[in-house]
């Protein structure tokens, strides 16, 4: 089954597959806790640019209609999709995400810094695609 993206005129054909997904249908997507409760959803993801591996999920949470929600990088071994729920299950409560690394929507975060992927890294475990400069 093919499903055309548009791109500026031009349609790029997309196929669905058991296991594979395109990006900007990850994005938007709900995520759970462990108990089924909503957390916020996918805003972006974040891609090695040099494995193309996928390394963190930014979930947008809090505020109202986007408005004073916070975002937080979710290591991406973490989740699994959950068909049932239609949704991403992250290991992580709400308590725990409230301490987690994040940042607000306005804020522009140097995603090349060490010492934030080292943060990120040190509160939710060591990434297993290994430690590089940034995320």
């Amino acid at each position: 089954m093919s499903e055309p993206i548009p791109s500026g005129g031009d349609e790029i054909p997309r196929r669905a597959s058991s296991h594979l997904i395109s990006s900007d249908r990850v994005e938007g997507t709900a995520v759970y806790d462990p108990s089924g409760n909503r957390l916020g959803s996918i805003e972006t993801l974040m891609i090695d640019k040099v494995s193309g591996t996928v390394e963190y999920a930014v979930l947008s949470f809090g505020g109202f209609l986007g408005i004073g929600s916070s975002h937080y990088p979710l290591p991406w071994n973490k989740m699994r999709y959950d068909i049932g729920l239609g949704g991403y299950v992250v290991d992580v409560t709400e308590e725990q995400l409230k301490g987690a690394p994040s940042f607000h929507r306005e804020e522009t975060v140097d995603w090349s810094d060490a010492s934030w992927g080292e943060k990120v890294r040190g509160y939710y475990g060591p990434s297993p695609y290994g430690s590089r400069d940034g995320l």
